[in-house]
């Protein structure tokens, strides 16, 4: 297996919890006093979902199916996980602080990625990628701070 076929299915699997994560954030804030929020969750998800499209489709240009579930184990370790928790409470503080959690384990996933030989036009995508996760970490951190 490439290496751009190993880091596009880790990258599918973190973009995949990310979309989820962002989902759920906003439908937990969309009836409190931070309802505004949710509109920008819900532009982070479908920003995850298009970089996943985005993703897989490269995997097929070259003939790799990349949108796979990953093991039972990596499940146990992706960065989104803490959203779940955050999401059984009512503090919306809490949300936003998992969901920055889940981006910095996002941008660790990136960063794998690009130590690894990748193509020159997949490593361009993952670059482009990884500083809009980072400037979506940041948009959260500070709607956090904010309020």
């Amino acid at each position: 297996m490439s290496d751009d076929a190993k880091a596009a299915k880790e990258l599918v699997e973190t973009l995949r919890d990310g979309e989820k994560g962002y989902t759920q954030a906003a439908d937990r804030v969309r009836d409190g006093d931070h309802a505004a929020w949710a509109g920008t969750l819900e532009r982070l998800a479908a920003q995850r979902r298009e970089f996943r499209a985005e993703i897989v489709a490269l995997g097929h240009e070259y003939g790799d199916d990349v949108d796979e579930s990953g093991t039972a184990t990596a499940a146990l370790h992706r960065g989104w996980m803490a959203l779940k928790d955050a999401l059984t409470g009512d503090d919306p503080q809490g949300v936003l602080g998992a969901a920055v959690t889940g981006e910095d384990h996002a941008i660790s996933e990136y960063d794998k990625a690009l130590e690894q030989d990748l193509s020159e036009g997949f490593r361009s995508v993952v670059e482009r990628q990884r500083s809009a996760v980072q400037a979506a970490r940041d948009e959260v951190k500070a709607l956090q701070q904010a309020s």
